[in-house]
């Protein structure tokens, strides 16, 4: 008997990992090509904080990509404008006739505590992070549709989810990213397109500082890549989901509520002192559009 499939399998699929030329997106690259993808590597070859270019480490990846015996093509585009985002897409249709599954990872960092921080420095991180995941997402979108097929994985980020000082553009941009994704998997359901956002944790030229040598031992890239690999495939049922993964913990993260308190009468001073049965949640539930969340309101005004 010949060798098992693996189950998680890319076969005849088309894959574009955006910031893949370092990181994270080399390690999810590297595995899309291993499990038979076809994988558009794309990577404007700029620092972390988004200056300079160069083709290099797109090129590197998709060379070592090639030197195992797969396939991949490098793109040098960046996602920051609807003109890069189509380029982006292009390139999968025409090498490889299709596009399957797109991965948002490009990032840079523009850090400053959030009184100092400079219109530019919030403009070129939404830029990149939040309007480069819809200028790739929406060609690609378009294209998965009339194919009946698609999965996108956006990152995001713990310091959008859960905040982390001096990262206020990171943070909104990465945040702004969980809502894009709530619609594209709202809107892409009857098409079979499903859409989950990432929340990685992993030591990269981008967080070195955050986790410090020792503690960022334990969270190497290639502990994200599962995750991303899994929910990038055709086994992945799962859409309109947050997920974690870091040092080898994989976990949903969810934004949920409750039936919370109920007094159409309320004044200020209820609000005062019931607080606390307002912030509790108990027997949360996840609304997956906000009509489920009127659901919950009627109910609750109903006394169930």
């Amino acid at each position: 008997g010949g060798l098992k499939m693996a189950q998680v399998s890319f076969e005849d699929k088309t894959v574009v990992v955006t910031g893949a030329g370092n990181g994270l997106g080399k390690s999810y690259a590297l595995e899309f090509a291993k499990r038979g993808a076809n994988v558009v590597v794309n990577d404007l070859g700029g620092s972390v904080d988004g200056s300079g270019s160069g083709n290099s480490p797109a090129d590197e990846v998709v060379d070592e990509i090639k030197n195992n015996g797969g396939n991949a093509v490098a793109n040098y585009d960046s996602v920051a404008t609807k003109e890069g985002g189509e380029s982006i897409v292009n390139s999968a249709i025409e090498a490889f006739g299709g596009l399957h599954a797109v991965v948002n990872n490009a990032g840079i960092l523009r850090d400053k505590s959030f009184a100092k921080m400079t219109e530019e420095d919030f403009n070129a991180v939404l830029d990149v992070h939040l309007k480069g995941t819809f200028f790739v997402c929406q060609p690609a979108f378009i294209h998965m549709k009339e194919n009946g097929y698609g999965r996108f994985v956006n990152v995001a980020s713990p310091s959008g989810l859960f905040g982390n000082f001096g990262q206020s553009n990171y943070g909104a941009a990465k945040m702004g990213i969980v809502g894009l994704t709530n619609i594209i998997a709202i809107e892409g359901a009857k098409y079979n397109i499903n859409a989950n956002v990432l929340a990685p944790n992993a030591t990269t030229r981008m967080t070195e500082e955050l986790f410090g040598e020792e503690f960022g031992k334990l969270f190497k890239v290639e502990q994200v890549t599962p995750l991303v690999v899994y929910l990038a495939s055709e086994a992945c049922e799962t859409t309109h989901e947050i997920f974690s993964a870091g040092a080898g913990r994989y976990a949903r993260i969810g934004i949920n509520t409750h039936v919370g308190y109920v007094n159409p009468d309320a004044s200020a001073d209820d609000i005062s002192e019931n607080i606390e049965d307002i912030r509790t949640i108990k027997d949360g539930t996840y609304p997956m559009n906000n009509a489920d969340e009127l659901v919950i309101i009627q109910k609750a005004l109903q006394g169930e």
